[in-house]
């Protein structure tokens, strides 16, 4: 895989280059290991030191980073969990005590302490733990306040046992491949607790991922509370308890800035806007219509699955409203980008409106009608000095799009969910930044089969091929699937630059808070290593065999944690290191299974 993006950290070159001189082993022999695994890390005689119960992680006094209250929470809260984390790893680490010396203090020096959490800020670090022989003081020093959180989250896993014990003699320098890392998360179709959206960003900042795009509203709720426009979600969310107030964002964009997380507001329009309808039946196109008509093909149904509705681009009132939203939302969500949606378009919709009728009739296109709808509310968000990123349907989908004349290169970044590193290609062919969700492999929520009532493929004859289970974008994405997938593959250098990161999306027509955490980890924690690191080991082979032990490690760390991660192995394979592999290469067979044609 080309490396893209690669974060500047000049300020330990030297340091790099002198601990890279040491002697190294690979990966899989270190007895503790740190995921997503770092960039550099130097260990040429793993030994450990106990931690003192005085232990202190101290903010260099001599800097202004002393009084960031973001880097001061965030050391508050590693030095309570690696004093009391106490965790026991599954394999013990074969780690001698070279003394009874105890590590007394880490220092975090911040270069950078005024540098804001936005997109592509620098979040490298080193990381400098010494033998109790050598000293008594360990040193974490960052290109920012978030680098330094970055640092805070290596040095808690490198710590293990009762009474605890660090790893130590090592050395760490570390930095992301790509500045965009992140989930997505649907709250429309079903709703999710505010103390559930915190777990997630707390679960996010420790696989290092930094992106929390939030996908509030849709067809289904509208559990957003907009203070101009009020009705959306008093008449559109699922109930008074199922609403996200104001304060409520606040707290979770503050959380996410304490975790070193941004939120990312998606609120997706013109399509996917059928909760608008019950405070404005003006502005939405067939909102409550059954979505795929008996007797209708495919091509003529009414949206993608049920939950119709569209913004109508031809009500003046339309415009009004929207602009309400955004300037609401823009007010709640601090963030320099801003997810505008503009994915999946069903023709049908539109044409069901007699004023959309009148339109095409007179030699009016739908692409055009999508045209003014982006004409009257990109120049807004862009007026409000934000990045607009929209789904990659805007200017690739085969019915209805627009003109990439309307879409400014430096301004938009489109993000790619259909036909894997083919549209990848694409959207950077336009010359256009990219985020890459490809359902092919980010997806989370396939293999789950449908949730349609009344589907007659789920009654077939014992014995007839399942396929995919009805689920449309199956077979479930397994671990190896999502860490194996290269964002930028079958780029050159060049266009690589333009993949800017990726993100796991869950759509949640068969997720809430109950099966938040299984469906999410530890899968993403697969992305977190790969878009943090790669999935390469120094001579370019694919390491997802030995990255298998440490996942299993780092998602027991993470259930002890209050993260509910699903294994991925039984606890046999791991205390049997070795017995639960595979020696016998996959090969697809492509041979004719009839020797006679």
């Amino acid at each position: 895989m080309v490396n893209p993006i690669r974060i500047s950290f000049s300020f330990h070159f030297i340091l790099t280059l002198f601990f890279l001189s040491a002697h190294q082993i690979s990966a899989v022999d270190y007895p503790i290991n740190v995921w997503p695994k770092p960039r550099t890390f130097s260990w040429a005689h793993p030994q450990a030191s106990l931690i003192s119960p005085n232990f202190s992680i101290i903010i260099n006094p001599s800097s202004s980073s002393s009084s960031n209250p973001f880097l001061i929470r965030a050391v508050k809260r590693y030095h309570t969990q690696i004093l009391s984390e106490k965790y026991n790893p599954l394999v013990t680490p074969l780690l001698n005590l070279t003394s009874t010396t105890q590590l007394q203090t880490l220092t975090v020096n911040v270069v950078d302490p005024a540098a804001p959490l936005s997109h592509g800020v620098n979040e490298s670090y080193s990381l400098s733990i010494p033998t109790s022989e050598e000293s008594t003081a360990a040193t974490l020093t960052a290109g920012t306040v978030w680098g330094a959180m970055r640092g805070l989250e290596t040095f808690s896993q490198l710590v293990y046992g009762n009474p605890p014990k660090i790893a130590s003699g090592l050395f760490v320098s570390d930095a992301p491949l790509y500045p965009h890392r992140g989930l997505m998360l649907d709250t429309s179709r079903n709703y999710y607790p505010v103390h559930d959206l915190c777990r997630l960003i707390k679960a996010l900042s420790m696989n290092k991922l930094n992106v929390f795009h939030w996908h509030i509203t849709d067809s289904h709720s509208f559990p957003l509370v907009v203070p101009s426009e009020p009705e959306l979600a008093g008449k559109g969310a699922y109930g008074e308890d199922m609403k996200y107030s104001p304060e409520d964002v606040k707290n979770v964009v503050k959380f996410g800035m304490e975790h070193g997380v941004r939120v990312l507001p998606e609120i997706d329009m013109p399509a996917h806007t059928g909760s608008w309808v019950y405070a404005y039946p003006d502005i939405v196109t067939c909102a409550n219509m059954f979505w795929w008509p008996a007797g209708a093909d495919w091509p003529d149904r009414l949206a993608a699955e049920p939950g119709t509705g569209h913004l109508n681009p031809l009500s003046p009132n339309t415009y009004k409203v929207v602009k309400n939203v955004i300037h609401d939302v823009l007010s709640m969500f601090p963030d320099s980008f801003y997810h505008a949606g503009a994915d999946e378009i069903t023709p049908n919709c539109w044409k069901s409106d007699p004023a959309i009728q009148a339109y095409v009739a007179k030699n009016g296109t739908l692409s055009q009608l999508l045209e003014i709808f982006v004409n009257s509310t990109l120049p807004y968000i862009l007026s409000q000095n934000r990045t607009v990123v929209y789904w990659e349907d805007l200017l690739l989908d085969g019915n209805v799009n627009v003109s990439a004349s309307l879409l400014p290169k430096e301004n938009v970044i489109l993000q790619t969910w259909n036909n894997g590193p083919i549209n990848t290609k694409k959207i950077v062919d336009a010359g256009y930044r990219v985020i890459v969700s490809s359902s092919d492999f980010y997806y989370l929520d396939c293999g789950h089969g449908d949730f349609l009532g009344n589907d007659s493929q789920y009654d077939l004859p014992p014995g007839t091929n399942q396929g995919n289970g009805g689920s449309w974008c199956g077979p479930f994405k397994t671990w190896q699937i999502i860490y194996n997938y290269d964002i930028a593959y079958g780029l050159n250098e060049q266009d690589a630059e333009l993949v800017i990161g990726g993100e796991v999306a869950l759509w949640s027509e068969q997720a809430d808070s109950t099966v938040m955490d299984s469906r999410i980890w530890p899968r993403t924690s697969a992305l977190a290593e790969s878009l943090w690191s790669g999935n390469r080991d120094e001579t370019g082979k694919k390491r997802y065999a030995e990255a298998t032990d440490r996942l299993n490690e780092w998602r027991n760390r993470m259930v002890k944690r209050g993260i509910r991660a699903e294994p991925i192995q039984p606890l046999w394979c791991i205390r049997n290191p070795g017995m639960c592999n595979t020696v016998h290469p996959f090969v697809v067979d492509d041979s004719c299974p009839n020797p006679k044609i």
